[in-house]
């Protein structure tokens, strides 16, 4: 007969309790069945620590318990021991000052019985008889105490020395004891004063001083010191006897780690700060019995035996989790780190899911969205109508490839711009379920792509309004890729304007300046040739237009990822007339400029022509006399002829460099030497000076060199600069040996370029504080008889040449005593070209720095 599966073969084995758990276990469902293979070790383990920390926490605090009322016990004890023999010392002290009160005995019987005492009783170091002065009437010390107990007869001890128990004594007529004294613990020593009374007064003490470690070894019981670590301390916790275990180290793993057994009390009940410490020594017991041993061993295989069940039932159920839960996560995954909108309509237009994303958009929980229908919650009231029929279109098929815009309404009210594609939703059969909606938000994209457009728009509205002509093309081609209105007014719609303006501002020569010529050194080149992509800017005359027209050209890369060339022409002819005009006017200024001065200086030039003309007439009158007297030799003919000559070409040279300084003629630039140009402006200048009996100091450094100048502007401002200052100095009142100006030249270093630097220093009074800021401007003079166009003129001739023009009054501690105005020429080998603006850039001398 075969046993079915509800019953068992063995009917004994039914009856077991094994077999009864058994089918109980197995009739649980698996959750269950988990819940109990997982809480059963942990109980387990609970009762196990439970049972552990239980008892050793019970056994080791009884313990504790009995070890530290024997440490309490003994200290006590030993407590006692050191009093009872504090005592028996304090008694003998005190026979021994009743003794000395009633007279009994001298000082040498002091001394006497103090040796007898301390050769009995080895704890005492000295004892000392003290009057109420404090001076030492006789004294004992043994042999081994320290030198500072050695006391002499007849000297006093410092105030300082006891610790206030001399006065305690004095005051309070009772022995007191001091507190550990010494520096050393080691060596401290306790002091007791006993009090002596002579008919009702205090007369002193009598000092016994102990030896703390000498207590310690001789009051100490034996049976203690061999059971715990005994000290005595002071109040400050010093160990000044004795020694105490060290607690640094110990691991405080349990609650009972922390406690030591330890027990502290004072020596003497008078109060004397001497503790006595005992701390018991570490022992181990064996407090693990035989029962407490099978107890933590059946724990352990209970523990165990679950563990092992638990594991090989949960093995199986775990693999198959874990491949579901990690399949789950995956597609979990999926779906929340999406960015797009996912939603699923059955056939009948309910919703059937949607993802994160897309209840993060409309700001709708999933459980309010799926089962709904349409109107959906998300969609704007006033677009009801247009989403009605776009959802028809969808479950009917109908939708768009492309996807479609809609307008979605959050759950706060705002609205935001989407696109929606539409497919049909196929289940693993083949059959179709729904429709699956992919939703974007498009609101920034949007955004983005019409401020574009509004950018673009804007751009080229400001470009069409431009007074200047843009056009834009590919480099070696005709194309247009942009032309502004300007530029289709000027040159059509076709790109021959571009090439042309190109052409001519790659072949037109322009002004040089700190970066070199600028020319267009790319125009007409490749563009694999082409490695620099900066602006290059160039004048050039169009005739077709008959106009000026500067030329900024700029490589740039065009849209499409070519190399193109901008060209940005801007009409400056008005510009080009009024610098020619202007420079025309300047022209006009220096001539007349040059034709005052010789004006304010044509007595003194008549005067100097006054010189050699008077010498030619009285020599020619001189010759003729002595020709009619026949007295006169060839030889002293042909020595006065000789002189007559020289004085004759000696006015022709001074009329001949006053033609060419006043002659009107174009700027000329050319190699100049600076000595030659140094020489014509004294030789003209000078006339003046010394009518003015103006002393002329000149300097000129060796080995200049030449500079490119137009010589006649340089010398004009020499002789202006040299006239002001004998002008200045005349205004001054200088005395005659004050009167004086020097001219210096120099070479220079400025702004990292060598310049050739002219320099005038007068006597005169300077400039003053309010005529500074416009010392420079036109028609403004200082002199009441002056035009204002000298010094204007000159900074302009010299900022012609790239140089700087600056003046600086020169003082004597707060008091001027005359001015200096000096300029620089740069050493270059050419100027620019006439009409260039020069470079202003001003400079700055000091803080003293003032213009004229």
């Amino acid at each position: 007969m075969m046993p079915t599966p509800d019953r068992p073969a063995n009917p004994t084995a039914a009856r077991s309790p094994i077999a009864w758990w058994r089918r109980w276990w197995r009739r649980l469902p698996p959750s269950r069945q988990d819940r109990f293979a997982t809480l059963a070790p942990l109980l387990s383990v609970l009762l196990f620590l439970a049972a552990i920390v239980v008892a050793i926490t019970y056994l080791r605090f009884e313990e504790l318990e009995r070890e530290q009322e024997a440490v309490t016990r003994d200290v006590e004890y030993a407590q006692q021991r050191l009093r009872l023999r504090l005592l028996e010392r304090q008694e003998q002290l005190m026979r021994l000052a009743r003794e000395v009160d009633n007279k009994e005995i001298s000082a040498d019987e002091f001394a006497f019985q103090a040796e007898t005492l301390i050769s009995q009783f080895p704890e005492l170091l000295a004892i000392s008889w003290v009057d109420g002065r404090r001076v030492v009437m006789s004294t004992y010390a043994s042999p081994s105490a320290p030198t500072a107990l050695m006391r002499a007869v007849g000297g006093a001890i410092p105030a300082a020395e006891g610790d206030g128990s001399f006065e305690l004594a004095r005051d309070l007529r009772q022995p007191i004891y001091s507190r550990p004294l010494g520096d050393d613990p080691r060596q401290a020593t306790l002091m007791l004063q006993v009090p002596l009374t002579e008919q009702g007064r205090f007369a002193g003490t009598v000092m016994g001083e102990y030896s703390v470690d000498g207590l310690m070894r001789f009051g100490m019981p034996p049976e203690i010191m061999a059971r715990y670590a005994v000290a005595l301390l002071d109040d400050r916790g010093r160990v000044l006897a004795g020694s105490l275990q060290t607690t640094g180290g110990v691991l405080r793993l349990l609650p009972w780690s922390a406690q030591s057994m330890e027990h502290e009390v004072p020596v003497s009940p008078v109060g004397n700060g001497l503790l006595l410490k005992a701390q018991g020594y570490r022992t181990s017991q064996d407090i693990v019995g035989s029962s407490f041993f099978w107890v933590i061993g059946a724990l352990s295989a209970l523990t165990v035996w679950m563990l092992l069940g638990t594991w090989r039932h949960t093995r199986k159920r775990v693999q198959a989790q874990q491949a579901l839960v990690a399949e789950t996560n995956f597609r979990r995954a999926m779906e929340n780190s999406m960015l797009t909108g996912m939603r699923a309509l059955d056939m009948q237009g309910r919703i059937s899911y949607v993802n994160p994303a897309f209840c993060s958009m409309t700001g709708w929980t999933e459980a309010e969205l799926v089962g709904r229908t349409a109107p959906f919650p998300y969609w704007p009231e006033d677009d009801h109508e247009q989403l009605a029929a776009r959802l028809d279109d969808e479950i009917s098929g109908r939708s768009t490839p492309g996807g479609f815009e809609v307008r979605v309404q959050r759950r706060d009210g705002t609205i935001f711009d989407a696109r929606m594609y539409v497919s049909p939703l196929i289940d693993p059969k083949g059959h179709q379920t729904g429709w699956m909606t992919s939703m974007t938000d498009i609101t920034e994209p949007k955004r983005i792509r019409e401020e574009l457009s509004a950018s673009y728009e804007r751009f080229t509205t400001v470009l069409e309004s431009l007074d200047s002509a843009v056009s834009v093309a590919p480099l070696g081609s005709d194309e247009m890729l942009f032309a502004n209105k300007m530029y289709r007014l000027w040159f059509g719609t076709r790109g021959q304007g571009h090439r042309q303006l190109v052409d001519l501002a790659g072949t037109t020569p322009t002004p040089p300046s700190d970066h070199g010529d600028a020319v267009d050194a790319f125009a007409g080149m490749p563009t694999d040739a082409l490695t620099d992509a900066g602006a290059e800017n160039a004048e050039v005359f169009v005739e077709e237009l008959d106009r000026w027209l500067e030329v900024r050209t700029r490589y740039l890369t065009w849209v499409d990822g070519r190399l193109a060339q901008m060209v940005i022409a801007s009409d400056i002819t008005p510009r080009r007339n009024a610098e020619a005009q202007a420079a025309l006017q300047n022209e006009r200024a220096q001539t007349a400029s040059r034709l005052i001065t010789m004006g304010e200086m044509a007595s003194s030039v008549a005067h100097e022509l006054n010189q050699p003309l008077t010498a030619i007439s009285n020599y020619c009158n001189g010759m003729i006399s002595r020709l009619h007297e026949k007295r006169i030799s060839e030889e002293d003919l042909l020595g006065a002829l000789e002189k007559t000559a020289r004085q004759a070409q000696r006015a022709g040279q001074i009329i001949q460099r006053i033609k060419a300084f006043v002659k009107r003629s174009e700027p000329n630039p050319m190699p100049s030497d600076v000595p030659t140009m140094v020489s014509n402006a004294i030789e003209l200048a000078d006339i003046e000076l010394r009518r003015q009996q103006v002393r002329l100091s000149p300097y000129v450094a060796a080995r200049l060199p030449s500079l490119m100048v137009d010589p006649i502007l340089i010398e004009q401002v020499l002789i202006n600069l040299l006239k002001n200052a004998g002008e200045a100095i005349v205004q001054a009142g200088r005395l005659p040996g004050q009167r004086y100006v020097e001219l210096r030249v120099a070479p220079r270093r400025v702004d990292e370029q060598d310049v050739v630097e002219f320099s005038v220093r007068d006597s005169g009074k300077g400039v003053p504080a309010e005529m500074i800021e416009r010392i420079y401007e036109a028609f403004y003079s200082t002199k009441s008889e002056g035009m204002g166009i000298g010094l204007k003129l000159c900074r302009s001739i010299v900022e012609s040449h790239h140089g700087r023009m600056q003046v600086q009054n020169i003082y004597n501690a707060d008091e001027v005593v005359g001015c200096c105005f000096s300029f620089w020429i740069p050493v270059i080998s050419r100027l620019p070209a006439p009409g260039t603006a020069p470079d202003t850039t001003p400079v700055t001398s000091s803080d003293t720095e003032r213009t004229r």
